[in-house]
């Protein structure tokens, strides 16, 4: 995939988590992708990677995710994106930003994509617990 056509991809892929449609999201990876948050234990499968954007979906009803950019790094690319939205536990308003290294199959979708955010700030305004 060119730089042009991976652009277009991860601007889709944004729009995705905006749509508040799991399978959208999930559609964006090969039928047995793999995703990882934070170095938890991976999402298999297009329905295990559906659950973790729902939770994410459930969490913030007004969340929107931008493309902030792409950065290529060996055979992987880093999409780099910010989330803000409502957490509707505490009703604090979360802005945090993260990327994803995806590896990209022969098909044009994610066989494996590692996401990475800074946990603690997340906890800390999503719940307002001081750190």
């Amino acid at each position: 995939m060119n730089s042009e056509n991976l652009s277009e991809f991860a601007k889709r892929y944004a729009k995705a988590w905006c749509s508040h449609d799991p399978a959208n999201v999930a559609s964006f990876f090969a039928e047995n992708g793999l995703l990882t948050v934070n170095n938890d234990a991976p999402a298999v499968g297009r329905a295990a990677i559906a659950a973790i954007a729902r939770g994410f979906m459930d969490d913030f009803l007004d969340m929107t995710v931008t493309f902030d950019k792409l950065e290529p790094r060996a055979d992987r690319i880093a999409f780099h994106w910010t989330l803000t939205g409502t957490y509707a536990g505490t009703g604090n308003h979360v802005r945090i930003s993260g990327y994803e290294l995806w590896k990209i199959d022969n098909a044009g979708l994610i066989a494996e994509s590692s996401g990475h955010f800074d946990a603690a700030e997340y906890e800390r305004q999503r719940n307002g617990a001081s750190f």
